[in-house]
């Protein structure tokens, strides 16, 4: 992988753990705000809005994920990831569970964070050659 790959690599899991930071705080912290200013109000209550960040959140983990899994870490991340974009679809179509919409989205959110980070902390051990860890430790000994 050359360096400039791993460098775009590193922006697209910025960008998304940015927009999975701003999915959260529309969840959290939005309705707070709302209840001292109620003309937030509606964006509380505004489904278009976890529909949005779905439509970014989508094409952007792709982007920042896709590559040939060459390792069952590279395949524990992407599950991650696809686990936490279904979460995420079911907090923007919250037909089958209304009531639990705020909560799928949180979740969603926080797996695809995690995700991004631990794509990224893969991303630079390779780049460094530091890709196994258990292997860096057996060598030195």
């Amino acid at each position: 992988m050359s360096q400039a790959h791993d460098h775009s690599g590193s922006a697209w899991d910025s960008s998304a753990v940015g927009l999975s930071g701003l999915c959260l705080a529309h969840c959290l912290a939005l309705p707070v705000a709302a209840a001292a200013l109620p003309s937030l109000g509606a964006l509380v209550e505004a489904h278009w809005v976890h529909i949005l960040f779905l439509l970014f959140a989508l094409p952007l983990s792709v982007i920042a994920l896709w590559r040939k899994p060459d390792s069952k870490r590279d395949i524990a991340i992407m599950a991650l990831a696809v686990v936490g974009l279904g979460l995420l679809a079911a907090g923007a179509f919250p037909d089958r569970w209304p009531e639990l919409d705020e909560q799928l989205t949180i979740l969603g959110s926080i797996s695809l964070v995690t995700a991004h980070v631990w794509n990224r902390w893969t991303a630079s051990r390779r780049a460094t050659g530091r890709s196994n860890p258990r292997r860096s430790a057996k060598s030195r000994h």
